[in-house]
């Protein structure tokens, strides 16, 4: 795939690997820039140090993934090796950051901010954790509070991560680009969702309930995208249930300008993103368009986002 500029930054192609996937290691993280990807996001930081929950905390249910890893994270102010080693980095970094109030973002950002990340993205869309979950992403008010505090804060273009639980997803992302967001991702993971040991008549995550990843939940991922990119007027990072060069292209199509994955990555390998960008560069070579071409194509042509 051809490169892309994405608020102004230059990225090698549309693909981005979703935050809390592969952590905040900086060896890792280019190796998956190595591999195919355009944008890393990194593990969601938070205010704190924070062991997420005990195990067991993701299961593989075969047509997708259910967990409740919790939020872990050593706190912002805890991660001078990580940050040292970022700082010689060769690949766009999106650095993703969460807090249990408007003053915790606030603090994580500024200082996240400081550390160079070429963007900043909230989540305020986690569906596993108590305190440090959804409850900024399914309010408008508390949507567009957050979104503009940390946007006064910071000196990079912020990125407001979106849950599909949201009654109207689209109304939430019209407040957070009222508030100054920069682009929307959508979507954190579906839920929550509960699994039950039917011999041992208990729930198998530890936490009991958990946010759902992976093919089954792109549908829900594809709808969020196409409302959302009906409701603003900035880019759009689609993701949920993307796992091959087709699924993209249906991302792309709802109205997504770059292209998200996760779960992929657990079921095909960092070699995800090359062979995700060679299945896409066939599909609109066949076809005879380009990505632009097909961004927001399933929309009625007279609707200008």
């Amino acid at each position: 795939m051809e490169s892309v500029t994405f608020l102004g930054k230059q990225l090698k192609n549309p693909l981005v690997l979703a935050s809390g996937i592969l952590g905040n290691n900086a060896g890792i993280l280019e190796r998956v820039h190595r591999a195919g990807c355009g944008l890393v996001t990194m593990k969601s930081i938070g205010p704190g140090p924070r062991d997420g929950h005990n195990n067991p905390t993701v299961i593989d249910l075969g047509f997708g993934m259910i967990n409740a890893v919790g939020l872990p994270t050593p706190g912002y102010d805890h991660m001078d090796t990580e940050w040292q080693a970022l700082s010689g980095r060769t690949f766009p970094l999106n650095a993703s950051i969460y807090g249990g109030s408007l003053e915790e973002f606030v603090q994580v950002a500024r200082f996240v901010s400081e550390q160079g990340p070429e963007f900043i993205e909230i989540n305020i869309s986690c569906p596993n954790s108590d305190r440090h979950g959804m409850l900024f992403g399914v309010d408008e008010k508390a949507a567009f509070a957050v979104t503009n505090a940390v946007k006064r804060v910071i000196a990079v273009p912020l990125i407001a991560k979106l849950t599909p639980a949201a009654p109207d997803i689209g109304k939430i992302a019209r407040a957070c680009e009222d508030a100054g967001a920069d682009a929307i991702c959508a979507i954190n993971t579906a839920g929550p969702g509960m699994i039950i040991d039917i011999e041992a008549q208990m729930p198998v995550l530890a936490f009991k309930k958990g946010g759902l990843s992976g093919p089954m939940i792109k549908p829900v991922a594809v709808r969020c995208v196409y409302d959302i990119y009906r409701a603003v007027s900035i880019p759009i990072i689609g993701l949920g249930g993307v796992t091959t060069g087709e699924d993209a292209v249906e991302m792309f199509m709802a109205g997504a300008t770059l292209v998200g994955m996760g779960s992929a990555v657990r079921y095909r390998g960092i070699e995800v993103f090359d062979q995700v960008n060679r299945e896409l560069a066939d599909w609109l070579t066949d076809h005879h368009v380009t990505r632009d071409e097909i961004i927001g194509a399933a929309h009625d042509r007279r609707h200008t986002p």
